[in-house]
């Protein structure tokens, strides 16, 4: 009866969001090529490859799992060298950043609409071994039909947020049913298991690894060294201290240019260099910068220019792909949907490169990654803008005390990698 109600439900609510996720598609740009992949419908060239081997089917929504992803499928493939991969995606920035990491003999394409027809389509065309879910990524019709088949369903980096969980629990007897067929559930942290447990998954099919987010965190010397020559291009000298603002959400682009505004009077050589998480706001963020009156230059118009003459006050990274290579010459790093938007961003790749990172109050995305850093003081977490304003005075005005926090930061990354191996380990049985 839940499975007729749901499937009853469902395409009423999708109708009823469709102008939304329109209005987000035309927004990010990218969605119109391969639309027809997310009804089911494959070119024969994609059909055929898919069609050549059983392959593990691996789905990741966007950015942050499908990094995740991808290191699970290098891990996974370091054991098992014969197996093959099917990874699915759904958002454009996700799938363009597949397209440039996915192995050739794997197969990308976007995620298909959760309708028993369509759903039951991919599944024969895929035949997959296993299907693997990042992070939450709970779709009914998927699961049941998978395991009427006989296909074995895995969690990966399982989390669950407080409202997710409110939300979940008076589901509760749907999930119960969609989670008894997931075996094993791999979370990051306790308070994910317990959440889990909260909302019907079986006890024993449970087990909590760690978040993969800190094996994934991986430097690319070459991006590091295309960010250091852009710095140097735009004049920004060696010993400036660098503020960025990562991931950032409406609200933090203009926070930070009020706190470069007034500490710049004290310190002549900072600098700000700006990420936002999404780059289709990048009107709006140049409204920001003109607003508060501070000159800049857009990552995406830089290629090919000569020297400046004159430094701007901001470099603006209006491109995808590319925050972590410029982590690495920042010297104070804030993490952005944590003052202004409730969830937080990634923390774990700034402090990899030993920076001194600072986040806002919200950052319930990470349960299992904050108590991490926070018990090793290896990070700064403030309460508003006025407390993030002092945070980075305080950092500038101290070097060594920015130093010692890096290091801590890069340590704690460090001892706690491990845990796409133990889940590879744990699947593969």
């Amino acid at each position: 009866m839940l499975w007729i109600v749901y499937n009853l439900l469902f395409p009423i609510v999708f109708l009823f969001m469709l102008p939304k996720f329109i209005s987000r598609m035309l927004k990010r740009g990218g969605y119109g090529q391969h639309f027809e992949q997310r009804i089911g419908h494959f070119g024969h060239g994609t059909k055929e490859k898919l069609r050549e081997h059983r392959r593990i089917w691996v789905h990741a929504v966007s950015v942050g799992e499908i990094y995740v992803a991808l290191r699970f499928i290098k891990a996974y493939r370091e054991k098992h060298p014969a197996a093959h991969f099917a990874l699915s995606t759904t958002t454009s920035t996700a799938h363009r950043i597949g397209c440039k990491e996915i192995d050739e003999r794997d197969v990308l394409f976007y995620f298909p609409v959760d309708l028993p027809i369509i759903i039951n389509k991919v599944l024969g065309i895929i035949n997959p071994q296993r299907i693997v879910l990042m992070e939450g990524e709970f779709w009914p019709n998927l699961i049941r039909l998978a395991d009427k088949r006989g296909i074995p369903i895995s969690l990966v980096n399982g989390r669950m947020s407080e409202k997710s969980y409110k939300g979940y629990k008076k589901l509760r007897s749907l999930t119960a049913d969609i989670l008894r067929r997931i075996d094993p559930i791999c979370v990051q942290g306790e308070l994910d298991a317990k959440r889990m447990l909260g909302i019907g998954a079986p006890e024993n099919q449970v087990h909590i690894m760690g978040t993969v987010k800190f094996d994934v965190a991986e430097r690319d010397p070459a991006g590091e060294e295309t960010a250091r020559t852009l710095m140097r291009k735009i004049g920004v000298p060696e010993k400036a201290a660098v503020l960025l603002g990562g991931s950032t959400w409406p609200g933090e682009e203009d926070a930070l240019c009020k706190i470069y505004k007034k500490l710049r009077t004290a310190f002549p050589e900072l600098f700000l260099v700006l990420v936002p998480r999404h780059v289709e706001r990048a009107p709006e963020v140049v409204q920001c910068l003109e607003k508060n009156g501070l000159s800049f230059v857009r990552r995406s118009e830089t290629d090919g220019f000569r020297t400046l003459e004159k430094r701007p006050d901001v470099l603006f990274i209006d491109t995808t792909g590319e925050l972590r290579n410029f982590y690495s010459v920042a010297d104070i790093i804030f993490v952005g949907k944590s003052l202004c938007e409730n969830g937080g961003q990634n923390p774990i790749e700034p402090a990899m490169y030993g920076k001194a990172v600072v986040v806002g109050p919200n950052m319930e995305n990470f349960p299992a990654v904050m108590p991490v850093f926070l018990g090793r003081h290896a990070l700064l977490q403030v309460a508003d803008l006025r407390t993030l304003e002092q945070a980075v005075e305080n950092l500038l005005n101290d070097p060594a005390q920015r130093t010692a926090l890096g290091e801590r930061a890069a340590r704690a990354v460090e001892e706690n990698r491990g845990a796409i191996e133990r889940t590879v380990g744990l699947i593969g049985e």
